[in-house]
């Protein structure tokens, strides 16, 4: 898949992005937050306007789209890029991992792979910013940042892979 992105001045940002077909996706975000979503049948034909959304919409469909509520295929992380180069991944703690019963100061993670723990998933509770007190517990569902190098260094200590 190809994104190209291009400056619109005084409106905002254009990504097309390349469908397999020979069609592209056109987003375009305005400086106001509203997006605007066209289709291009091929290089030579003029655009169809698909739809349009607030920016408060736009954030909700682009979670629901991302699967941040429901992944419909089975799969080891979840992850989301933000830039090049930033990832925001979810990852599991196994009973068998080495920091299951520790607080995240003791599993020393940020300093060993350079990625930050921004919240907890606990079932249905969420610990947001959670602090270097904050205990891990299997089956715990940790919320990374970091770069990509230090997200899956992050997931390699967790996962003990």
């Amino acid at each position: 898949m190809t994104v190209y992105e291009s400056d619109l001045p005084g409106v905002g940002k254009k990504h097309e992005v390349e469908l397999g077909d020979g069609s592209r996706l056109i987003i375009v975000t305005h400086n106001t937050g509203k997006r605007e979503v066209f289709r291009r049948a091929s290089a030579d034909s003029d655009s169809e306007k698909l739809f349009e959304l607030t920016d408060q919409l736009a954030r909700q469909v682009g979670t629901l789209l991302e699967g941040a509520y429901f992944q419909p295929v089975q799969t080891e992380t979840i992850e989301t890029l933000l830039g090049d180069n930033t990832l925001i991944e979810w990852v599991e703690v196994g009973a068998d991992s080495d920091i299951a019963g520790k607080t995240l100061r003791e599993s020393d993670l940020r300093q060993a792979t350079g990625a930050s723990v921004i919240a907890i998933e606990r079932g249905d509770e969420v610990i947001t910013s959670p602090g270097g007190d904050a205990m891990v517990e299997a089956g715990d569902t940790l919320v990374v940042i970091g770069p990509k190098t230090a997200c899956r260094d992050f997931v390699a200590l967790v996962k003990g892979t």
